[in-house]
Formats: C-alpha cells, sequence, structure tokens
C-alpha cells in the first residue's frame, strides 16, 4: 500500500503538468476563428438602368404626384451622387410602373437565386454543404420565408440552421454578419450563408409627403450573398478573419426610433419616411457604436489621449466640449466600407472620423454607379478595393451602416492574404475609369 501511494506521489508531477497542459489546450481550442471565405455581389442587365431623367419622367406620369413633388424630387437627384448607371427591377422600367406581389416575389428571386449561384460556383461549394443560412430583407417578408424560398430552390438539407431577418433596415447585413458569428462559434466547423438584398417594387411611394418620396430617389436594385466558415482548414482558402463585430440600437428612445418609419400618409398612401433628424440621429448612434469599438482596436495612445482629452474638457472644462479629441481610427484601419445611405450620410462619416477622399472613396463611387442598394451597399465597396488590389495581406478594413430603429453597427475584418479580384467582380468592367469626379450638382431638366 505505501509503495502505491509513493508511486502516486511521484507520479503527482505529471499527472499535474498533464493536467495543465489539457486545460491550456482546451481553452486555446475554445477560441474559435471565423473566416470569410468569399462573396458576391448583384449587379442588374443593363435592361434594367434608371437614368434620372427617366425617372423624372415616370414620375411625371403619375397623375398623383403634383409639380411640386417632381421638381423636390428632382433637386435631390441632382445633388444626390447617383449616376444613370443605376439599376431598378424590370417592372419599374415600365411607364407607368407595375406593382405586384408577383412582380416583388421574382424580383426577390432574381437577386437573391443569382447571387447565391455565383458564390456557390466560384467558391466550389455544395448547397447542401451550407450548414446556416441568413437572409435579410427588410421590406419584403413573405410567407414562407425568403430563406425558405433560397432551401427549396437549392434543395438544401433538411437539418440546416435557417433564419430570415426582416424590418431592420439598411444594417441588416452587418447585424447577419453578428448573427452568423455567434452561430458559427456555437456549432464550430460549420459553413453559413448570408444574403442580404432589398424589394423596390412594392415599395414606391406615389404620394406627395417629402419625407417618403426621398426613398424613390435613392435606392436602387443590388444584393450580396456571402460565405463565412469556423472550419479551422478554411483559413488556407479564406479571404478575411472576422475580429470583431458591435451593435449599437437607439430604439428605446423616440426620436430616433420614429426617424426612419413606415407608414401611411395624409392620403393613407404608404412609405417609408426618412426626417430631417436622420443625419443627427445617425452621429449620436455613431459614437456610440465607436466609444464600444475602439477600446477594441485603437491602439493604447490613442485611447490614452482620448481619455486626457475627455477630462480636460469635462471634469476639469479646461477646452469648451466642441474641441474634444476625436480618436485617429486610421491607426486601427487601413480601409473603410460605409452604408452608401446616401451623399449626406458617407460626408458625415468623412467629418466625424476626420477621413480622406480616398478613404470614402470606395463608398462614394458605389453609391455613383449602384445607388444605394441597402443592407448589400457595404459589400459593394469592399468589392470596389478588392477591384482595385488594395487588399493586402494583414489590412483590417471596417464596414459599418445605419439602419431603421435606429441602429449603428459595425464589423472588422483582416485580410489574411493578398486578394486578388475574380472574374465574378462588377466593376472590373469599369474599374480603371474609377474613381470618377462627381460633381456636387448635375442638371437633369431642362432650361
Amino acid at each position: 500500500m505505501s509503495e502505491l501511494l509513493m508511486l502516486f506521489s511521484s507520479g503527482g508531477y505529471i499527472f499535474g503538468i498533464f493536467v495543465c497542459l489539457h486545460l491550456i489546450y482546451q481553452r486555446i481550442r475554445r477560441r474559435v476563428q471565423v473566416y470569410l471565405l468569399d462573396f458576391t455581389c448583384y449587379r442588374a442587365p443593363d435592361s434594367n438602368r434608371f437614368p434620372m431623367a427617366t425617372l423624372l419622367e415616370t414620375i411625371y406620369l403619375y397623375d398623383q404626384i403634383d409639380q411640386e413633388s417632381i421638381d423636390f424630387q428632382a433637386r435631390v437627384l441632382e445633388r444626390s451622387w447617383l449616376s444613370n448607371q443605376t439599376s431598378v427591377p424590370s417592372s419599374m422600367t415600365e411607364i407607368p410602373i407595375k406593382k405586384s406581389l408577383s412582380l416583388v416575389q421574382t424580383e426577390a428571386m432574381t437577386t437573391l437565386f443569382t447571387s447565391i449561384e455565383e458564390l456557390l460556383r466560384k467558391s466550389n461549394t455544395s448547397p447542401r454543404s451550407i450548414d446556416i443560412l441568413i437572409t435579410n430583407c427588410s421590406l419584403y417578408s413573405p410567407t414562407p420565408s425568403l430563406s425558405a424560398m433560397v432551401i427549396n430552390k437549392f434543395h438544401m438539407k433538411s437539418d440546416i440552421k435557417s433564419f430570415n431577418l426582416s424590418g431592420m433596415g439598411c444594417a441588416a447585413g452587418i447585424l447577419s454578419v453578428g448573427l452568423a458569428n455567434d452561430l458559427l462559434k456555437v456549432h464550430r466547423g460549420s459553413l453559413a450563408l448570408i444574403v442580404s438584398t432589398e424589394a423596390l417594387n412594392t415599395n414606391w411611394y406615389i404620394g406627395k409627403d417629402r419625407s417618403m418620396l426621398l426613398s424613390n430617389c435613392l435606392f436602387r436594385m443590388g444584393a450580396a450573398a456571402v460565405l463565412m466558415s469556423s472550419k479551422d482548414h478554411d483559413k488556407g482558402n479564406a479571404k478575411y478573419e472576422l475580429l470583431h463585430a458591435v451593435r449599437t440600437n437607439k430604439a428605446k428612445d423616440d426620436r430616433p426610433y420614429r426617424c426612419i418609419y413606415q407608414d401611411v400618409d395624409s392620403e393613407d398612401k404608404q412609405g417609408v419616411s426618412i426626417t430631417k433628424d436622420v443625419i443627427s440621429v445617425a452621429g449620436d448612434v455613431l459614437k456610440m457604436n465607436l466609444t464600444s469599438l475602439g477600446p477594441l482596436v485603437l491602439p493604447y495612445l490613442e485611447q490614452l489621449q482620448y481619455v486626457i482629452q475627455h477630462i480636460l474638457c469635462k471634469k476639469l472644462k479646461i477646452f469648451k466640449a466642441t474641441s474634444s479629441y476625436t480618436p485617429n481610427f486610421k491607426t486601427a484601419f487601413e480601409h473603410f466600407c460605409i452604408h452608401t445611405g446616401g451623399r449626406a450620410v458617407i460626408q458625415a462619416m468623412e467629418m466625424n472620423l476626420n477621413l480622406t477622399k480616398e478613404d470614402i472613396e470606395p463608398s462614394k463611387m458605389t453609391l455613383h454607379r449602384f445607388g444605394n442598394t441597402s443592407s448589400s451597399s457595404i459589400w459593394y465597396a469592399l468589392s470596389y478595393l478588392e477591384a482595385k488590389r488594395r487588399m493586402k495581406k494583414g489590412d483590417r478594413v471596417l464596414q459599418i451602416a445605419f439602419g431603421s430603429g435606429f441602429k449603428c453597427n459595425s464589423v472588422v475584418w483582416r485580410c489574411i492574404r493578398e486578394v486578388e479580384p475574380d472574374k465574378e467582380n462588377k466593376w472590373l468592367d469599369l474599374i480603371d475609369l474609377y474613381p470618377v469626379d462627381v460633381p456636387d450638382s448635375v442638371k437633369i431638366r431642362p432650361g
């Protein structure tokens, strides 16, 4: 008995070391890495182009629209930064515009299915290998859901974990990335497919409320499909590694909650109202989001400078609040993909983050060529960077978007290999012409 105790005692050190190593291994193993394997963006045929002059003509031929409403939309379009290359569904290129449930279903199926088919083909992925499916479209939420529509079309497996997000606004693309990140970490070794789009057909506003007319001037046809993985062996094939996902929501306050709001006007016509408060609300929510994101990404020196300046301004009142120190987020990121909510959104981001013209170039050019494609717009901006061959190994890119609610969502990716544009990149045909000069105002009306 004593010999057994001595043997156990002498082996205790080895056993203890083994236990420690096992615990360290388990701790490392629990840290799941999530990768972005690839993505695609939808580009409509040239026949779907919707030049601004055609849009005005379409508006004019609606008997319900008065001249003041026409003139208002013309002024917005002239200062919108949108080009004549933006697209809408085929049903909306006809005069007068046709709106119906079957047409909006065709629109959604076209953008979703085309994006998914291209992504699966170029990534050599079988639909049955997808473990998690997330679809998002804010204003079109059919029954069965869009996720069920995708599963039916591509004959995906019966135990797939599917989610359909609606009513989440333009920030839903990033929200979907955050959801996929959480699911992939729980279900280690899985593949997730995200599909982001917006439906325009049934949401074209034909009334006179100016806050609702804005959406007609900004939103255009688009979609994106994104493939993410938590499989360790996918790191060698991936483009990016997900570092952070931060969500900020101000729906508890009435002013942010109602600044983008689907409603009916005084004549009982349905539309989405975008109030004048949207830019100031976006600025407030942006600060909240960056306050959460900053400690995760900023160098310690930048954080220290911010804290010191905050103390001097707020506590000791040595400087005015307007002179408070703005952290230099360019020390944390090499690239920025800002949601193309409109000219005012991009300019506000440029000012608040002290960005350069080159920093906002991907988003500005995306707005110019494709318009506001809602939740998919951040992927068009990233695709632009890839087409320009600017994504180098180790580069960090911030994707940030705003949405109804009101919310601001952001994600940070790190490029894990030098990215070369593939033939599916929707910018390649004209990329050598970009960036183009985008005037602050263009003339689209005679006289």
